[in-house]
């Protein structure tokens, strides 16, 4: 399973993080963000990371353009889209950056939005369902249902994320299968300062989750 924790903003918690097994790191490129970082913070952390370790930039309604900028000049080896981006718009971007990873984030309410997920798997490499909120894109701590994720199977592999903390994370991988799974605000002491502690408890529930199995 892929273990992303998103919104690093310090190099020395990116290498902590990483060396304690996470697979995959988030940036949040998005400047209105509490945890958003610059080209240059981002390159920082890239730069001391092992190769095995992805690093995902978070983009937000941002032109094709600048996303392939950011990737280009930071180093970093998958975008993930969690604004408003069309089919049409993952397509142009797999056309402009034909080797990195593409997830598509989408937010989930109902059933109507699940089944829009799916539609993305003809574009992109990974989809994120993340729980719905009206105001903010993500980061939020607030949870989907899970058992509503129970029988979604779509044609690419996916991230859970919504408000998953290492409390929590055992009850949700009982009901839901993922991929992989994300975190954020469930592992931090504030927005951008994760809490290395709570990193280390997540680690020993997946490692007693697979012992269990």
């Amino acid at each position: 399973m892929r273990i992303k924790i998103c919104g690093i903003t310090q190099p020395q918690q990116g290498r902590d993080i990483a060396s304690l097994g996470a697979t995959a790191l988030g940036f949040i490129c998005v400047s209105k963000s509490p945890r958003y970082v610059d080209i240059n913070q981002i390159s920082s952390v890239v730069k001391c990371l092992p190769a095995k370790v992805d690093k995902i930039g978070v983009f937000a309604n941002s032109s094709a353009k600048e996303i392939v900028t950011v990737v280009m000049d930071s180093g970093l080896n998958g975008v993930q889209l969690h604004g408003d981006e069309s089919i049409d718009f993952c397509k142009k971007l797999r056309e402009s950056l034909p080797n990195i990873e593409i997830i598509k984030a989408l937010r989930i309410n109902s059933r109507e939005d699940l089944n829009a997920a799916a539609n993305y798997s003809c574009t992109v490499n990974t989809l994120l369902l993340d729980a719905y909120h009206p105001q903010q894109l993500g980061g939020t701590g607030k949870t989907l249902n899970w058992e509503s994720l129970q029988n979604f199977f779509p044609e690419v592999p996916w991230f859970l994320a919504g408000g998953l903390t290492p409390f929590n994370i055992s009850t949700a991988l009982n009901l839901v299968r993922p991929d992989g799974i994300d975190l954020s605000s469930g592992v931090e002491r504030s927005p951008g300062d994760k809490d290395l502690d709570k990193v280390k408890n997540l680690f020993l529930q997946l490692r007693q989750l697979r012992n269990v199995d």
